[in-house]
């Protein structure tokens, strides 16, 4: 594992949605991590949330319900979901962090952080707008791996 890749990472909804597009940068990093060490975990609910937008999903993969299954598959073998049971007791102080601390639904992201003390994995600029948390964005892990 390179010295600077975190142990573990938590992805954002947004890049595993990106995971169900052919030739796309974030699934190979979603791919590759895990082989280097590096556990994926996010809250339960984001993996939820991909199958509720399913029809989406596949409009924006350009793919059919086989393949998202398909992919969905192997998006679970590289991503721990984790109960909100588990970062509960931190969504009060992740809330005072958050970017967007009046839109709670970021707030699991950063209480998965604080309860884990590990990084996240995000697109999101308003991310890095707090320095409690280290927040990778796609680019420089690809920098990290290697890959740009």
């Amino acid at each position: 594992m390179p010295e600077k890749l975190p142990r573990t990472l938590i992805v954002d909804a947004s890049i595993l949605f990106s995971f169900f597009k052919k030739d796309s940068a974030r699934r190979r990093i979603i791919e590759e991590l895990p082989n280097l060490g590096c556990r994926l975990i996010s809250p339960e609910f984001a993996l939820k949330e991909l199958l509720f937008d399913k029809e989406k999903i596949m409009k924006y993969g350009k793919i059919n319900e086989l393949s998202f299954a398909f992919l969905f598959s192997l998006l679970l073998r590289k991503i721990d979901p984790i109960s909100e049971e588990k970062y509960k007791e931190f969504l009060s102080e992740a809330n005072k962090i958050s970017p967007h601390g009046e839109k709670i639904k970021d707030d699991p992201y950063f209480a998965l952080a604080l309860a884990f003390n590990c990084d996240i994995w995000s697109d999101e600029s308003a991310f890095k707008q707090q320095s409690k948390v280290k927040v990778f964005n796609t680019k420089e892990l690809l920098e990290l791996l290697g890959f740009s």
